[in-house]
């Protein structure tokens, strides 16, 4: 039996909207490295279901403490922080 990857990540927010609604959860993905190419359509497939599964956890320590429970490597990726400036119209008039 092949050990079971997975990466525990905070999700960024997205481009395109400027609400930060849904980054306040960490997430466990497991990694699938079988990944194959369907000769018929070309669509990417895998026959292991834990790679469509994604655990939302309020903390990064408990999604660690899941993967320790259940033997599971993982790598934990740590997001840049967010800096705000706040400024106020008259800020571009000054020198």
């Amino acid at each position: 039996m092949t050990k079971r990857k997975a990466k525990i990540y905070k999700p960024t927010k997205t481009s395109t909207q400027s609400g930060i609604g849904k980054t306040k959860k960490w997430i466990l993905e497991y990694i699938d490295e079988s990944i194959s190419i369907n000769p018929l359509m070309g669509w990417e497939s895998s026959s292991n279901t834990l790679s469509e599964l994604k655990l939302f956890f309020d903390s990064k320590e408990q999604a660690i403490e899941y993967a320790n429970k259940n033997k599971v490597q993982f790598t934990v990726i740590e997001n840049n922080q967010r800096t705000f400036v706040k400024k106020s119209y008259t800020d571009n008039f000054l020198e």
